[in-house]
């Protein structure tokens, strides 16, 4: 996944809180909120956001109940970056549905060797 997502910019971490937010939008949610949600519960979700922000992919706004809160919302650009991963990813699906699931295993099995 780290090499799929490498030429979007992004790390897992990050796609995962923007698939978050994605989930939530138009509306805003907490930093606490995407903690919860991750899947890799020992991430940074703060820093996570933090590099987010600073691409634009994601915006904060101070929590309208609670001013100490920051709620977190992503932006157009963080949904566009989003589908296009989409349309990459379905298309690896297609190409991948011919298999059958002990050629799935074998192809796994054969890449891993190749990455070792």
């Amino acid at each position: 996944m780290r090499n799929f997502l490498k030429p979007y910019g992004i790390t897992h971490q990050q796609y995962n809180v923007l698939r978050i937010l994605r989930g939530q939008h138009p509306n805003a949610i907490s930093i606490g909120v995407i903690r919860e949600r991750m899947l890799d519960k020992m991430s940074d979700a703060s820093r996570v956001v933090s590099r987010l922000i600073a691409k634009n992919l994601v915006e904060k706004q101070i929590g309208s109940t609670d001013k100490r809160l920051v709620d977190v919302r992503i932006t157009e650009i963080g949904l566009t970056l989003l589908t296009e991963i989409d349309k990459e990813i379905a298309f690896t699906n297609h190409i991948l549905s011919n298999l059958s699931e002990q050629e799935t295993q074998l192809l796994n099995s054969l890449l891993d060797k190749i990455r070792d």
